[in-house]
């Protein structure tokens, strides 16, 4: 008996201490069930890209919070924490309690703002009723640029003036944005911009921000045509060549093969030549990839213009150079290579210059194909925007490259030409001298010496003999 006294006697104490755990549990847990008595319904920012939906960083954006209280609780005031590296005002944050079974009551709250950190307090002059429907709107806020998911903190005081953290708030995601992006941004809030896009011409053709972001996207396709272009180019070069040889030569096949060839590239516009490549070959079962296509008509079509470039450079050399070389041994092949071409492309540089200014600004008509160059990309932000800034922004770029290049231009002939009129000068120094009887050069010294012959131009008789 005594034994189940004992027993009976360690339950019911058993029974008690668990009764007291309870009891004591529900005591501490109470404040965490109330933790989370305002409901956080959404935490939003304001869009602020131009024809997307999306939150930039680095971009002034509004934030809005919405929470709803629970029925017996009375809301004195709110804080939301923002993550590091946000900035934000508290000048022009509000707070609104939204009531009715629409929620379309609105009811301004007086609240004063403070800001601690990261975090902005709201503390309302009076507590709010109970139960309220709460929007927290907090201006000119700006997230890291760099982007990604941002995630908000939040407490609230109640009437009695415990401050109670909130549940988990929505994370707001954030699209990270270039330098040039900030740098656009901070160019639309200055005055002076703003003063300079209310004219709708200067806005239209010289947009400042749309400038600077045009600038990073259009040089995309600048390296892409400098890439055309410096393959073309190059290429070009030996095809001309041996199309001037071949209209020079003495088989009539060749010279009519390479007429054919030229008159029919340089009398049909580049435009129609692109379009026939680029539409023909695939009806036709070819398909090419459009950078080495585009390469390929630009090349075909400059070789066409250099032949004519080095054959009016062979013309113009002297004929005494071919009976010079003629004389020291040399037959026609070595002649040309060794004599004539060096002669040759040294007289026609700045005529290929030229040519090369004219091929990469002939880069642009590719755009009409869908080739990724400068125009195609400058058109692409014109039909987003509307302004024609990021074709002056295309502009510049070829201008980037046109002007120094016909700069040098200019110089290599001013040379060239000195040189001319120094040769001239001295064989007329000399012939004063010693009179219209001088001793003529021989042939080995007029190889040597090429600018103290009598210019001339070589006869297709002379160089059908070569």
């Amino acid at each position: 008996m005594v034994m189940v006294k004992e027993h009976r006697t360690n339950a019911a104490a058993l029974v008690a201490a668990a009764f007291a755990f309870v009891l004591a549990c529900c005591f501490l847990l109470a404040p965490l069930q109330q933790a989370f008595g305002l409901d956080v319904v959404k935490c939003t920012a304001r869009v602020n890209a131009e024809g997307s939906n999306e939150v930039l960083g680095g971009t002034e954006t509004r934030v809005t919070w919405e929470g709803q209280a629970a029925a017996e609780e009375q809301v004195a005031g709110l804080s939301l924490t923002f993550p590091a590296g946000t900035s934000f005002s508290g000048e022009d944050a509000r707070i609104t309690m939204l009531t009715g079974d629409d929620l379309m009551t609105r009811t301004s709250i007086d609240a004063e703002f403070s800001v601690d950190g990261q975090t902005l307090h709201a503390a309302f002059a009076e507590p709010a009723e109970a139960g309220g429907y709460f929007r927290f709107e907090v201006y000119g806020v700006f997230f890291p640029a760099e982007g990604g998911d941002m995630v908000l903190a939040g407490a609230y005081a109640t009437a009695d003036g415990t401050e109670v953290a909130m549940g988990a708030i929505p994370a707001v995601s954030v699209k990270g944005i270039t330098a040039t992006e900030q740098l656009s941004s901070w160019l639309e809030e200055q005055e002076w911009v703003q003063a300079w896009n209310s004219n709708k011409f200067l806005r239209l053709f010289l947009n400042p921000p749309l400038l600077v972001t045009s600038f990073p996207v259009v040089f995309n396709g600048f390296l892409m045509a400098l890439g055309i272009v410096a393959v073309a180019f190059p290429l070009a070069i030996p095809f001309g060549l041996v199309l001037s040889l071949m209209r020079m030569a003495r088989f009539r096949i060749l010279r009519g093969i390479a007429s054919l060839y030229v008159n029919v590239v340089r009398g049909t516009p580049l435009f129609l030549q692109i379009y026939i490549a680029f539409f023909g070959l695939p009806l036709a079962g070819i398909q090419i990839p459009s950078f080495p296509l585009g390469v390929i008509v630009l090349a075909m079509n400059s070789s066409a213009y250099l032949c004519e470039i080095f054959r009016a450079g062979i013309q113009s050399i002297s004929k005494g150079q071919f009976e010079a070389a003629r004389s020291l041994g040399m037959n026609g092949a070595q002649t040309m290579l060794f004599v004539i071409i060096p002669q040759t492309v040294r007289r026609v540089i700045p005529t290929m210059t030229s040519e090369f200014i004219l091929l990469y600004k002939d880069t642009s008509m590719l755009a009409a194909v869908g080739v990724m160059e400068v125009v195609m990309y400058a058109k692409t932000i014109v039909a987003s925007t509307g302004s024609i800034t990021p074709y002056i922004v295309a502009a510049c770029f070829y201008l980037v490259i046109t002007l120094p290049l016909a700069k040098l231009v200019g110089m290599l002939e001013a040379k060239l030409a000195g040189n001319d009129a120094g040769a001239s000068g001295r064989g007329r120094k000399k012939r004063s001298k010693k009179g219209s009887s001088a001793p003529a050069l021989s042939e080995a010294d007029a190889l040597r010496r090429p600018d103290a012959v009598d210019g001339g131009f070589i006869t297709p008789e002379q160089m059908s003999s070569l």
